[in-house]
């Protein structure tokens, strides 16, 4: 078995890789407006509600598919489904349960063109951005095979005491729900699905309704790769419908949750009442945002900091629970940052990804009214200096040009409520002490960056600075997985660190095993939890 190794992402400025990504994107265009099931219990099965379309937020005259809807009973019955795989999924060797992730990791390669081309038409991500949700996605399923079988060793314990033979197991919880988001539509979705499954769990997924194509594709990719029915579900539906039913059964055992904190607030409060059948305390995992700064010190390398920022700020449209909302900048440079930034970020061509655009749609409707809301909001609170307007592109899509307001209050709105947009606020920082104070005065937690030549005022960051990942000299976004394990502080989640070591402890309980041999055995507490079949 070959070691863990990150994924490396395709050079779309290389004429091979962009040719060969367009013809992947002219076939799968050719499929626009089909119609997808729910996945039960290894079947595909019609939705009991009415169905809905996917629309390319690049083109909104068109439809990339339809999604069956499916009822609360349906959920229940995944669920039901779930439990019963359980009972002999939970026995099934941490080998073997590895092996389907290797596979489903090699299928996800052979595909890799085509799973882009189906993001950058459902997700409105441009070439490079959907190309490292992809590589990403294979990096959750090597990543989290090769964690199986490290925990399948146990935990390391004093083995003899007394006479007494103790051993400590990790064993899986039982089935649970996956409600993923659309921002990162197949490297989430899969990963919060992989690490139950490949721990021993069995698992509902139900993805965003307005990116669900990618959840259809991993539950082909499942299906090729030979897991039993009824270990991964695939359910597409209304919020309420499918996804608070799931979260309030009794019957359900975690639930793993990325997106907004509102949500995420509402189904921690959910999975915590009392219920008279309740067998277990729920456990919930969650992801929830965050309103990440970017400090730039008053010795940093300005150039430098202008090219992170925009990445940081703009990549996927700002459509990044880690992106660059904030950049807090020392006085002594903030002119000259400011200058630069809007220099660069002028530049940046808005429009339909399918072209590659620099910088696509944003996702819907919805989102366009949140985020010009905000800019009107903006306008009172601080200098708008770039953007600020819907961009015109000649088609019909959710375009907004990429936005930057200076000299912003610490406390304003824009300067602490996440927009979720193409929207980054400057902020001027007296000194490194308002600097780091401004930073954390946010009830979030996520990421950040710190641009300094300055060693002392880097080791100030690392320990100063509290956020989950925090990125020296560099943008904040592009967590990769086993190396940046990604997950916040305060309210940007439970903290759980997905793509890391401890991941996988999430979805396990340890059982302490102790046996007092009888006379004359030599051997003992020799078994595996896991059946050989």
């Amino acid at each position: 078995m070959k070691p863990y190794t990150i994924e490396s992402y395709l050079d779309f400025n290389n004429p091979t890789y962009e040719t060969a990504q367009k013809a992947a994107l002219d076939t799968v265009r050719k499929a626009f407006g089909n119609s997808y099931p729910l996945y039960i219990n290894g079947k595909r099965t019609q939705g009991e509600k009415e169905s809905f379309p996917s629309i390319n937020p690049s083109n909104t005259d068109e439809v990339v598919g339809i999604f069956e809807s499916a009822s609360k009973a349906q959920a229940l019955e995944a669920l039901d489904a779930a439990w019963q795989a359980f009972e002999s999924w939970q026995y099934v060797s941490a080998e073997k349960r590895a092996a389907y992730l290797f596979k489903a990791a090699d299928i996800a390669r052979r595909r890799r063109l085509e799973i882009n081309a189906w993001m950058i038409s459902e997700a409105g991500k441009n070439f490079a951005e959907a190309d490292a949700d992809t590589a990403e996605g294979i990096d959750f399923l090597e990543y989290y095979a090769h964690e199986a079988l490290r925990y399948d060793k146990g935990m390391d314990v004093v083995e003899n005491t007394g006479g007494d033979v103790n051993r400590t197991i990790y064993v899986p919880l039982g089935a649970g729900v996956s409600i993923s988001p659309w921002n990162f539509p197949f490297a989430i979705c899969l990963g919060m699905a992989a690490a139950p499954i490949v721990a021993g769990n069995t698992v509902v997924a139900k993805p965003a309704p307005d990116t669900p194509m990618m959840g259809w594709i991993i539950a082909e990719i499942f299906e090729e790769a030979g897991l039993p029915p009824g270990v991964f579900n695939f359910v597409t539906g209304d919020n309420l419908e499918v996804g608070e039913t799931l979260t309030a059964s009794k019957d359900t055992r975690f639930i793993n949750f990325t997106g907004s904190l509102g949500v995420g607030q509402h189904i921690t409060e959910i999975a915590a009442k009392r219920d008279p059948g309740n067998r277990f305390i729920k456990r919930v995992f969650t992801e929830l945002g965050g309103k990440n700064a970017i400090v730039v010190d008053e010795d940093a390398n300005v150039d430098e900091a202008a090219n992170e920022i925009v990445k940081g700020a703009f990549g996927f449209q700002g459509q990044k629970c880690s992106a660059a909302s904030r950049v807090i900048v020392h006085e002594a440079v903030y002119d000259e940052l400011l200058e630069k930034t809007l220099k660069l970020a002028s530049a940046l061509q808005v429009g339909d990804v399918k072209t590659n655009a620099p910088i696509g749609p944003v996702i819907n409707q919805k989102a366009v009214d949140k985020i010009m809301g905000y800019i009107e909001i903006g306008k009172s609170e601080g200098r708008l200096v770039l953007g600020g307007k819907r961009a015109e592109t000649g088609v019909h899509g959710y375009y907004i040009e990429p936005t930057i307001f200076a000299d912003v209050p610490r406390d304003a709105r824009i300067a602490q409520e996440e927009i979720f947009g193409p929207v980054t606020a400057f902020i001027k920082a007296k000194d490194l002490d308002d600097a780091f104070d401004i930073a954390n005065s946010t009830q979030f937690g996520l990421t950040g960056g710190f641009f300094s030549k300055n060693k002392s005022h880097i080791d100030r960051a690392l320990r100063e600075f509290h956020v989950g990942n925090l990125y020296i000299n560099r943008k904040n976004t592009g967590a990769l997985v086993g190396a940046q394990p990604f997950g916040g502080f305060n309210l940007s989640g439970t903290d759980s660190k997905a793509g890391g070591r401890d991941y996988l402890l999430c979805f396990l309980q340890a059982k302490s095993l102790t046996e007092r041999p009888l006379y004359g055995d030599t051997q003992v507490l020799g078994f595996s939890y896991s059946k050989s079949n």
